[in-house]
C-alpha cells in the first residue's frame, strides 16, 4: 500500500481510500498530492520541477523552453521518486511494452510526460494563448520525429494498446508494432496542450497541481451525459483540441522543432531544398494525424471492454461499404454513462449474442455509449449480424440504450452521426455517398425505436429501400 487517493472530492467519480501500486491515474493524482503536502506552500511549478527530477526529464530541447536548473530542486522520498520515474519516463520496448503511461477514469491511456511539459509551459506564459514552447514540448518534438519519411519505420503513428489489468494496470501492451509516436503519447500531448492554454490565463492557474488533475480527469457524468458536462474534462480532449484549430499551426510547430533539435545537437542549418522537403513530409503526415485523431472518434478496443474471442473464423468484409445501419440496443434499456458501466454492458451483450443467439460474436460493428466513447465490435472489418440478409453490405452501429420515447444524448448522436460516418469515409471504409438506413427499414423490428428513427431521418446521409439495397443472403454467418 503506497500512496492514499487524492479523488475524493463528491462531484468527482475516483473511488477513495488506499491504492496498491498501479499506473491508474487516480493513483498518479494521489502521488503529486502527497509532493504537495510535504511542502504545503508549494506552488504547481515548483511541483511539476519537482517530478521532472525524480523523472530525470530535463535534455537540453526541454531547458531551452523551460530554463530548468534542476540541480537546486528538492528530491523526492525513494519509494515517492521511483514511482514518479516510472510513471513520467516514457519509452517503448523491444517487445512492445509502453512506459510512462497510465489508465484514465475514461477509458484511454496517457503518456504523462508531455501532460505535464504542456502544462509547466502554460505556467511560465506572460501572455494569455502564446505560450513559448507548448506545442513543441507537448507534441510537435514527437510529431517531428514520427512524420519524417524513414524507410525502416512501417507506420507513422499509433497504434493504442491494452492493460493486462483494468482494476490495477501494470503492463500496458502495444497492440501492434509500434510508430515513433503511439496513440498514449498524442493523448498525453493533446491534454499537455489543452491544459497549457487553459493555465496560461492568470485567472485560471490552480492553486493545486492535484486539483487541475482531477477536475480534468475525474469528472462523473450525470444523466444527459456529456451534453451538460463541462468544457474542460478529458472526454472532451478530441474536440477540445479540434477547437483550437491547430493543424497548420502545428505543421509549422513540427518544422521548427526539427531544426532546433538539429540546432542543440550540434547540426548544420537545414538547407533550403532541405527545410522544404522537411514541410512537404510534415503537412503529408499531418493529413494522417488529423484522421487519426481529429476527425476520428475515440474507440474502446475489445481487449479494453473485455471482449472474449471470436468463436471460428470471421469473414473478412470487401470495402469499401455502402451502407451504414442504425439500431438500439433497448436491453440494456438505459444509457451508460462512465467506462466500466459502457464496457459491462458489452461484455453483457456479447454473453447473450454468443451463448443465447449461438452467434459467433456480439452482432454489432461499433456500439455508442453516452460517456464520450464508441465501442469496438466486430469493428471495421470483420462481417457482423446485425441487420439479417444485409450484413456484408454495411455497419451495424447500434446505441446503448431503449430509444423508443427518448433520444440519445446529442453528443452521442454526433459521434456517430459525424465522428464515426467522417472517420469510415476517410479511411476508405465506406463510400463517400454512402446510405443510413435504420433497422426496421429491411427487418421486421421495432429497433432503433421511433424516438431515434424518427430524429436519423434527419440526417444527412439518411436513404429509404431501395435497388441500391439488394439482399445478400438470408444464410449469411452469423
Amino acid at each position: 500500500k503506497i500512496f492514499s487517493l487524492s479523488c475524493q472530492n463528491k462531484d468527482f467519480s475516483c473511488p477513495t481510500g488506499w491504492a496498491s501500486f498501479s499506473y491508474r491515474m487516480e493513483d498518479f493524482i494521489s502521488a503529486v498530492k502527497q509532493v504537495e503536502d510535504e511542502d504545503p506552500g508549494s506552488e504547481p511549478l515548483a511541483v511539476l520541477k519537482r517530478l521532472r527530477r525524480a523523472a530525470e526529464v530535463n535534455d537540453p530541447f526541454i531547458q531551452y523552453f523551460l530554463f530548468s536548473d534542476l540541480s537546486g530542486v528538492p528530491e523526492l522520498a525513494a519509494n515517492l521518486s521511483d514511482y514518479i520515474r516510472k510513471a513520467v519516463h516514457h519509452r517503448v520496448t523491444e517487445d512492445a511494452k509502453e512506459e510512462g503511461v497510465v489508465l484514465t477514469p475514461d477509458g484511454t491511456t496517457v503518456a504523462l510526460r508531455p501532460l505535464l511539459l504542456g502544462i509547466e509551459a502554460g505556467l511560465l506564459a506572460k501572455t494569455r494563448g502564446r505560450v513559448r514552447g507548448l506545442y513543441q514540448l507537448a507534441l510537435a518534438r514527437d510529431l517531428g520525429l514520427s512524420l519524417r519519411q524513414s524507410p525502416t519505420v512501417t507506420r507513422r503513428l499509433g497504434p493504442d494498446g491494452c492493460w493486462d489489468n483494468l482494476s490495477s494496470p501494470q503492463v500496458f501492451t502495444l497492440s501492434d508494432s509500434p510508430s515513433l509516436l503511439t496513440t498514449a503519447q498524442v493523448n498525453g500531448g493533446m491534454d499537455g496542450v489543452v491544459l497549457g492554454l487553459e493555465v496560461s490565463d492568470k485567472s485560471r492557474r490552480p492553486l493545486k497541481l492535484s486539483n487541475l488533475l482531477t477536475e480534468y480527469y475525474c469528472h462523473q457524468l450525470e444523466g444527459k451525459g456529456l451534453d451538460t458536462a463541462p468544457r474542460l474534462i478529458s472526454r472532451r480532449r478530441r474536440e477540445n483540441f479540434k477547437r483550437l484549430g491547430v493543424p497548420l499551426l502545428l505543421t509549422r510547430q513540427v518544422v521548427k522543432s526539427v531544426q532546433l533539435q538539429q540546432s542543440l545537437t550540434g547540426q548544420s542549418n537545414m538547407e533550403r531544398k532541405e527545410k522544404k522537403e522537411l514541410m512537404r513530409e510534415v503537412k503529408e503526415g499531418m493529413k494522417e494525424f488529423v484522421h487519426m485523431y481529429m476527425d476520428c472518434p475515440p474507440i474502446v478496443t475489445r481487449c479494453m471492454w473485455g471482449a472474449k474471442p471470436y468463436i471460428g473464423t470471421p469473414t473478412n468484409l470487401a470495402l469499401p461499404l455502402s451502407f451504414m445501419f442504425i439500431h438500439h440496443t433497448s436491453t440494456p434499456s438505459q444509457p451508460c454513462l462512465t467506462f466500466e458501466q459502457c464496457s459491462a454492458d458489452m461484455r453483457s451483450m456479447q454473453r447473450f449474442h454468443q451463448e443465447d443467439r449461438g452467434w459467433d460474436d456480439i452482432g454489432y460493428s461499433f456500439v455508442a455509449g453516452s460517456d464520450g466513447n464508441i465501442y469496438e465490435g466486430r469493428g471495421w472489418y470483420w462481417q457482423g449480424a446485425h441487420t439479417l440478409g444485409y450484413n456484408s453490405v454495411g455497419y451495424g452501429v447500434s446505441f446503448i440504450g431503449d430509444y423508443s420515447s427518448v433520444l440519445p444524448s446529442q453528443h452521442a448522436m454526433e459521434l456517430v452521426r459525424d465522428q464515426l460516418a467522417s472517420c469510415a469515409v476517410g479511411g476508405g471504409r465506406l463510400i463517400p455517398t454512402f446510405t443510413l438506413m435504420g433497422h426496421r427499414q429491411v427487418v421486421n423490428t421495432a429497433c432503433p425505436g421511433d424516438a431515434l428513427y424518427s430524429e436519423i431521418k434527419t440526417w444527412k446521409h439518411f436513404g429509404s429501400y431501395g435497388k441500391s439495397l439488394r439482399c445478400t443472403t438470408r444464410t449469411e454467418k452469423v
